[in-house]
């Protein structure tokens, strides 16, 4: 199959690299608006550049990755959905809930697949907890606990811009709890602190969060956030059930140091980047786009999937600012 890419800064030439490996993709088509950057991917990857979306979308695409910076996903995600081509778009739908809203309603009528990447549904880890789950070898759940640390915080440049911690690091722990647990968060109660960054201060955000959320069968899921993890970069999950307890990122990488006397684990060097934590959930996810693409499996991570972890992030960023629980249905209705 042919498949194009809108964006190649560095997740979309990370796309580009993975796509070009993967046998069902015959070749690329690329496009940037920072033409130097689609050139060194054409030259690299032997694809071909086209100078717009438009002109992407008319070059015979079968499937479109988009990899653009955010304010662009809810028009390139309308624009493939109206010419007809499958769509894979990196998170968030849009920087606004309420832009979010108006791209699924745009899109709801129309038989075309989307799928926005949210990578962890992909990761060996999570795929078994959550079968775990599922088949019930835990028993009646009472705990989770999801954890992103940063190694470091991003550029106050992408700070001011990124909606707040809760929006752009949390999400991924609020969609993969609702995916591994198959319940919703009914409320929630966040709170926050600063003792990194000032910048991060200034913008009006947290650096370091934690945040309790019951779920509507009463688990209760704890989520912790940091841009601070100076060992690197963590990801883990406890699933706590009445019968057995599960993790997830109990691995030799994982940036943890034991003190107890005689453990030698974690013995591996630590993951320090998100692109060496979840390299093969990457490959799964674009993988599964090309056989969303092919019309041989449904979009594993709808608009409608990646709206629902983007009102928990609303709830938890009021909660946070606010120093109050919130309950979902409270920030629908905002």
């Amino acid at each position: 199959m042919r498949i194009g890419i809108l964006g190649l800064g560095r997740i979309g030439a990370f796309h580009a690299e993975t796509l070009s490996g993967l046998g069902a993709v015959e070749s690329l088509v690329v496009s940037d608006p920072f033409t130097d950057a689609a050139k060194a991917a054409a030259e690299r990857f032997g694809a071909e550049v086209a100078d717009s979306p438009e002109a992407l979308l008319a070059a015979g695409v079968d499937g479109v990755v988009v990899a653009a910076a955010t304010d662009a996903h809810p028009a390139l995600i309308v624009a493939c959905a109206e010419a007809g081509v499958p769509v894979f778009c990196e998170k968030p739908v849009a920087r606004t809930m309420a832009e979010g809203v108006e791209v699924l309603k745009a899109v709801g009528g129309r038989d075309v697949p989307v799928q926005i990447g949210f990578n962890r549904r992909f990761d060996a880890g999570f795929v078994a907890a959550r079968a775990a789950v599922r088949s019930g070898e835990l028993g009646t759940l009472h705990t989770v606990r999801s954890t992103t640390l940063d190694p470091a915080p991003p550029p106050a440049a992408y700070i001011a811009a990124s909606g707040g911690i809760f929006r752009d690091c949390s999400v991924h722990d609020f969609d993969i709890i609702r995916w591994v647990t198959g319940r919703e968060v009914t409320e929630v109660y966040a709170a926050g602190g600063n003792r990194g960054a000032g910048y991060i201060r200034e913008a009006g955000d947290a650096d370091t969060t934690g945040a309790v959320l019951t779920l509507d069968d009463g688990t209760l899921a704890v989520v912790s956030n940091s841009r601070h993890n100076a060992r690197g970069y963590d990801v883990r999950m406890e699933i706590h059930g009445f019968t057995d307890s599960i993790a997830v990122g109990l691995e030799d990488k994982l940036p943890l140091r034991s003190v107890e006397p005689g453990v030698t684990f974690p013995a591996g060097t630590p993951h320090d980047f998100f692109m060496d934590r979840f390299a093969a959930a990457y490959r799964a996810e674009l993988t599964a786009f090309t056989e969303v693409v092919a019309g041989s499996r449904p979009s594993p991570c709808t608009i409608a999937d990646a709206l629902e972890a983007g009102w928990i992030a609303e709830a938890c960023t009021l909660s946070l600012h606010e120093h109050r629980p919130v309950t979902l249905e409270e920030v629908r209705q905002a």
